[in-house]
């Protein structure tokens, strides 16, 4: 199993969302990485098209039986995950 840690370090939202999807679906599909961890360091926002990514990028591993690791968000981002209720998806750690 391939394990691989990414972190952004901006927000992600609609006009960097396509360069971000596009590596994490190198990471999942050419590289063959089952567990992707996302370290949210430096991301104060997620726009609709950014949690599109993640949904995306969970869809993809789940095919794989991968998983799906989202870490360090910051609260409000915590909640908009919850609210979305992407964390029965996959796992989100609050930073702290």
């Amino acid at each position: 199993m391939s394990k691989k840690v990414i972190t952004p370090g901006k927000d992600i939202v609609a006009s960097m969302v396509p360069e971000f999807k596009k590596e994490l679906q190198d990471l999942v599909v050419k590289e063959g990485v089952t567990e992707l961890e996302i370290d949210l360091t430096g991301v104060e926002m997620v726009d609709s098209v950014g949690l599109g990514a993640f949904i995306a990028t969970h869809n993809t591993l789940s095919q794989k039986d991968g998983k799906l690791t989202v870490v360090k968000a910051s609260s409000d981002i915590y909640s908009l995950f919850k609210t979305m209720r992407l964390d029965q998806h996959f796992e989100i750690q609050q930073e702290g």
